[in-house]
Order: structure tokens, then C-alpha cells, then sequence
């Protein structure tokens, strides 16, 4: 199983930029469809980007579309969620998370976790 683990969270004013890192080990990287979710304080995870193992496709949800933009450097077994004109709705902690199934779309499917980084948004 891969494991995983997120960086680059903080404090950052409303419209600000961050951009969070995903590091994985133990399994082939290029292997796994990459995802990011967030969970808020009250509120269930939910899905915010997934990428294909190759990178060649992406799908967002529909609140962070044009804002965020997620990426892969599979030589650096490295995953990134670039998050741009942030906003203090976005405040959440941030988990990235790994898949081995085809159906990469499908937030149901992510079964490896990382820990989880700390995003706030102060307005």
C-alpha cells in the first residue's frame, strides 16, 4: 500500500495562494490515481480534485473549478494542489488520497489517506 503525506498548509488571508504537496511511498506512485478532499469542522469529507496516473485528465468539484488546479510530478512520487483566490469557505483540513481503481472519478473509491494538512482562510 502506498502511504502518503501532505504539506503546505497555513494561514492565508482571502484571496491569497497555497499550494499543497503530497508525498508518497512504498508503492509504485505512477500506479495510483491521485485525489484531494476536505473536511471542515461539522461537515462530511468531500471531494475537491482527482487526477489520472498518467496526469493526462483531471476532474474538479464544481466550488473550487478555476480556482484550483491539481498536478502530478511522478518522478518525484509527488502529487500538488495548486489553490488560488481562496476564499474562507475553503478553510478545511486537506487529505490527499490514492487509488488503484479505473474508476478514478469516483471519490468511493480512494482507499489510501494521508494525515491530513490544516488550511485557513481568514477573511
Amino acid at each position: 500500500q502506498v502511504q502518503l503525506v501532505e504539506s503546505g498548509g497555513g494561514l492565508v488571508q482571502a484571496g491569497g495562494s497555497l499550494r499543497l504537496s503530497c508525498a508518497a511511498s512504498g508503492r509504485t506512485f505512477s500506479s495510483y490515481a491521485m485525489g484531494w478532499f476536505r473536511q471542515a469542522p461539522g461537515t462530511e469529507r468531500d471531494f475537491v480534485a482527482a487526477i489520472t496516473r498518467s496526469g493526462g485528465s483531471t476532474t474538479y468539484a464544481d466550488s473550487v473549478k478555476g480556482r484550483f488546479a491539481i498536478s502530478r510530478d511522478n518522478a518525484k512520487n509527488t502529487a500538488y494542489l495548486q489553490m488560488s483566490n481562496l476564499k474562507p469557505e475553503d478553510t478545511a483540513v486537506y487529505y490527499c488520497a490514492a487509488t488503484l481503481s479505473p474508476a478514478w472519478g469516483l471519490p468511493t473509491k480512494y482507499d489510501s489517506w494521508g494525515q491530513g494538512t490544516q488550511v485557513t482562510v481568514s477573511s
